[in-house]
């Protein structure tokens, strides 16, 4: 993390020096918190819990005309993800190490409507196309249309919630892909606070194209219903199949940042 955060401030040293020789190029910072969710192509599996979460970072913008740019950035997402309903249970967080063993073991040891919860952090590069009016007294509007975001996994924590099952902050980095793509959108205002100062308020939309979690997991359907106990391990009552879901992540943000 050290690291990354060096890089970081190198980045945004290079982008303020760059633009007091060239007045085409702007450097900022932003704070913006966000609302993001999980959904998934598979009917038995509902969203059911949604994060807040923020992202923090530096911002570049490079106008090739008066009201056109290309911009990109580097940054962190934190508290990225959301929850999941599993109307069929199995065997969940099959890469990762639970602090209970138990929960990996045999074909059914989560019951079926198990939540499991993800909360993601992400090293950020967005790039996309900014496109902003002229001046209208200290007022510029903007539209950054598309934006793609590349993002690399950092850290990622899980739950478990299921009847008389309570887990929580596993460390799930093994079921989570490695890296994730989004695309999105975004419009907002930019407010002019000196001659070489902005503050910068917008709001984005993304959605992401990878699959964000490993499709390891085993569904088990029991099909023989008296006396089970959908908790004993040792229970092999149940026909299995691969949970092969398609699992993306949704966001809205509101930018909050700062232009020089």
């Amino acid at each position: 993390m050290k690291k990354i955060a060096f890089i970081i401030v190198i980045f945004a040293f290079v982008i303020q020096a760059t633009s007091f020789a060239q007045s085409d190029i702007r450097f900022g910072f932003q704070a913006s918190p966000n609302l993001t969710w999980l959904t998934s192509n598979d009917n038995t599996i509902n969203r059911d819990g949604s994060n807040i979460g923020l992202r923090l970072g530096v911002m570049g913008e490079y106008y090739f005309s008066e009201r056109y740019a290309i911009t990109g950035g580097l940054g962190f997402a934190f508290g990225q993800g959301g929850s999941l309903q599993h109307e069929i249970g199995g065997n969940f967080f099959t890469e990762s190490e639970l602090s209970n063993p138990n929960l990996n073991n045999g074909p059914k040891p989560l019951p079926n409507n198990t939540t499991l919860g993800y909360k993601i952090q992400y090293i950020e590069i967005p790039f996309g196309l900014k496109m902003r009016t002229d001046e209208i007294g200290y007022f510029r509007y903007f539209a950054e249309i598309p934006v793609f975001t590349l993002s690399f996994r950092a850290q990622s924590r899980g739950s478990i919630d299921a009847e008389g099952i309570m887990e929580e902050e596993l460390d799930v980095n093994k079921d989570v892909t490695p890296i994730n793509f989004a695309w999105g959108l975004g419009g907002g205002i930019e407010y002019s606070i000196t001659s070489n100062a902005v503050l910068v308020a917008g709001l984005y939309y993304h959605s992401s194209f990878i699959d964000i979690t490993d499709n390891s997991a085993i569904q088990a359907s029991t099909f023989i219903d008296a006396g089970i106990d959908p908790l004993d391990p040792s229970d092999d009552n149940f026909e299995t199949r691969p949970e092969d879901s398609n699992v993306s992540i949704g966001s809205v943000t509101l930018r909050i940042g700062v232009l020089f």
